[in-house]
């Protein structure tokens, strides 16, 4: 198939498609890759759903630590399922092409749910501050509603960013090469096939990214800088040892989402390389969901006894 921009492109407009640009000539690795990440796509799928399924039929974990995370499992599968699908269909079809407002549909959902979780992760903080710091103010504090609001507040957030940007970028026109040297439509990669001066939108993606990037995580490192000087003053070291472990599998989530997305999109334009994008790019859309439900799992008595019975009330039912 000839994935050329001519066949996409009149004389006298923008381009109206796009392709993704082929991983390797060697079908071999493509098949490789494809496999790998198909299983570590429906691993995600499979934990992310399990956890919102075991909190949401679990009346023990209806709590607001529980309500956020059932919020991040869905925001991951929304996450992977915006990204992924297009993915493998492009390591093994020479049907590699997508529209330009398919493009632009899936930067926008990819950016809404990214955004999403960077703030929904410094909500996680504070509801960790208030029941380590406030214990008997929690309850009160953390009420239903606040905690509606917070979740509410994130997916707006995620919304409200992913319109701005995704109708910033395709404002501008795009004269060719049509090829998106990646592996989905994220932002720099697009914007380097804009025709003219794009340091507005590349200034905008930044501020962007600055806003809602480092702000939640100055809020998470201020929540975890608080919690551990309380943790420090308690008497008991059982108590200690409960409260970090409570924070533990939060912390890590943290680092893992942040580490990569502080690198992909806050290192200067002049140290970016395609191959090192498109294996964040596979870290931050594929590994980190598929290792989040794990961490949560394997760290936390009370979900992984919740998914246990989620299975259990399966089997029987199918039984």
């Amino acid at each position: 198939m000839n994935l050329s921009c001519s066949q996409w492109q009149d004389n006298s407009e923008s381009v109206k498609h796009f392709a993704f640009a082929k991983f390797s000539a060697a079908a071999e690795q493509c098949l490789l890759l494809f496999t790998l990440i198909l299983l570590m796509f429906l691993a995600s799928l499979t934990g992310n759903a399990l956890i919102a399924l075991a909190i949401c039929t679990n009346p023990t974990l209806h709590t607001p630590m529980y309500f956020f995370l059932a919020n991040l499992s869905l925001l991951e599968i929304g996450y992977t399922c915006s990204v992924i699908p297009k993915m493998l269909q492009s390591l093994v079809s020479e049907a590699r092409g997508i529209s330009r407002e398919g493009c632009a549909t899936q930067m926008f959902f990819f950016t809404l749910f990214a955004i999403s979780e960077c703030c929904l992760l410094a909500a996680m903080a504070f509801d960790r501050y208030m029941a380590i710091c406030s214990p008997l103010h929690y309850a009160t504090r953390m009420s239903r509603g606040l905690c509606a609001q917070l979740a509410v507040v994130s997916w707006a957030v995620g919304c409200v960013v992913g319109l701005g940007q995704t109708n910033y970028i395709f404002s501008l026109n795009f004269c060719g090469p049509c090829e998106i040297d990646h592996f989905f439509c994220d932002l720099p990669p697009i914007l380097a096939l804009a025709c003219g001066d794009t340091s507005r939108n590349e200034a905008a993606v930044f501020v962007v990214a600055v806003l809602c990037i480092s702000s939640p995580f100055l809020l998470i490192i201020a929540s975890y800088g608080r919690i551990l000087a309380a943790v420090l003053i308690m008497p008991s070291p059982e108590g200690r040892r409960k409260a970090l472990s409570t924070c533990s599998s939060h912390l890590l989530v943290v680092t893992l989402f942040y580490g990569s997305g502080s690198v992909t999109y806050l290192r200067p334009k002049a140290s970016h390389s395609p191959g090192i994008d498109k294996l964040l790019a596979l870290f931050y859309t594929v590994v980190t969901s598929m290792l989040n439900p794990i961490i949560y799992s394997l760290r936390n008595k009370e979900v992984k006894a919740a998914l246990w019975r989620t299975l259990w009330k399966k089997a029987l039912t199918r039984g």
